[in-house]
C-alpha cells in the first residue's frame, strides 16, 4: 500500500533513517558523518540520537563520542525471534534446567560497554528462587571478567582483546574478584579446558553461578548460566550442575548449527 507523504511523521522518519544508517555501518558513527551522509542538520541528528539513546536504541562511546546501535533493539529482536524459532530452541532447555535445579537460568550474549569493556547482556531468563541483590532483568549488563557467562563468552569468543583491561582496570566487586589480565588469562584457559565457567562469589558475596557456552563453529554465540545462593548451589553439587549444563549447551549448539 502506498503511503501518503502527508501522514508521515518527519521526526520518526529521520530516527528510523539514522537507525538503518548505523546498522549499515556495522559499527560506530559520528554525528558529523551521519549529518553529511544523510543530509540532516547536525543539531537535528544530535537531538534525535539523544532521544534514541534515552530509550536504549543507540549507545554512545564516551571516549570517541560516536554512536552505535543499542541493546534494546536486540531485546525487541528476540521477540521477533519467537516467530522465527530462535528463542523456541533455547526456551525448552532453560525451562528444563530450572525445573531440575530450582534456580535462576539465564541466557546471555557478548557486547561492549560505552567505554569498550566486555560485558554480558541477558537476553532470556527463567525465574529462580532467592537471588540476593543481583540484577537479572532481560537487557541488563554485567562485566564479563567476574561472571560465569562472561568468562564463557570471552574464553570461546572471537577476536577477544584483553588488553582493554590495562586501560580500564577491573573493579573489585568482592575479595574474590579477578583483578589482573594475567589472572583472567589463566581463568579463561581453565574455562576452555573444562568447558564451563564458575563465578564463585566474584560478583556478589553469597552468590554462585555455573555457566557453559553455546557454540557455533567453535565460537560462543551465547552462554547459559544457573545461579543461586552459594549454600544451595553447593548443596546441589557444582560438579552435577556443570555436567548437566554442558550437556544441555551441546544439545542447543547442535540444534542451532
Amino acid at each position: 500500500m502506498e503511503t501518503s507523504a502527508s501522514v508521515i511523521i518527519n521526526s520518526v522518519d529521520r530516527a528510523l533513517d539514522i537507525l538503518l544508517y548505523l546498522h549499515a555501518k556495522g559499527g560506530e558513527a559520528s554525528i558529523t558523518a551521519i549529518s553529511q551522509d544523510l543530509k540532516i542538520y547536525k543539531s537535528t541528528v544530535y537531538r534525535t540520537l539523544v532521544t534514541l539513546e534515552n530509550k536504549g536504541f543507540v549507545e554512545q562511546n564516551m571516549e570517541t563520542g560516536r554512536y552505535s546501535l543499542g541493546k534494546k533493539l536486540f531485546v525487541l529482536g528476540m521477540g521477533i525471534g519467537d516467530r522465527m524459532g530462535l528463542r523456541k530452541v533455547v526456551r525448552p532447555y532453560t525451562r528444563q534446567l530450572h525445573e531440575e535445579f530450582g534456580e535462576a537460568v539465564n541466557v546471555s550474549i557478548l557486547d561492549r560497554s560505552r567505554s569498550d569493556v566486555y560485558q554480558s547482556v541477558i537476553v532470556w531468563r527463567e525465574e529462580g528462587g532467592q537471588i540476593i541483590h543481583f540484577n537479572w532483568e532481560i537487557g541488563s549488563r554485567n562485566d564479563c571478567y567476574c561472571a560465569g557467562v562472561g568468562k564463557c563468552l570471552l574464553a570461546f569468543g572471537e577476536d577477544i582483546d584483553l588488553s582493554i583491561y590495562e586501560e580500564h582496570p577491573m573493579k573489585a566487586y568482592t575479595e574474590k574478584t579477578i583483578r589482573t589480565v594475567a589472572q583472567l588469562e589463566e581463568e579463561l584457559e581453565k574455562v576452555r579446558r573444562l568447558g564451563y565457567a564458575l563465578d564463585d562469589e566474584e560478583r556478589e558475596a553469597g552468590l554462585t553461578c555455573v555457566a557453559a557456552p553455546i557454540l557455533r563453529n567453535g565460537v560462543a554465540v551465547a552462554a547459559v548460566s544457573i545461579s543461586g545462593p552459594t549454600s544451595r548451589m553447593k548443596k546441589l553439587k557444582l560438579s552435577v550442575i556443570s555436567s548437566r549444563l554442558k550437556e544441555v549447551c551441546r544439545e542447543i549448539s547442535q540444534e542451532l548449527a
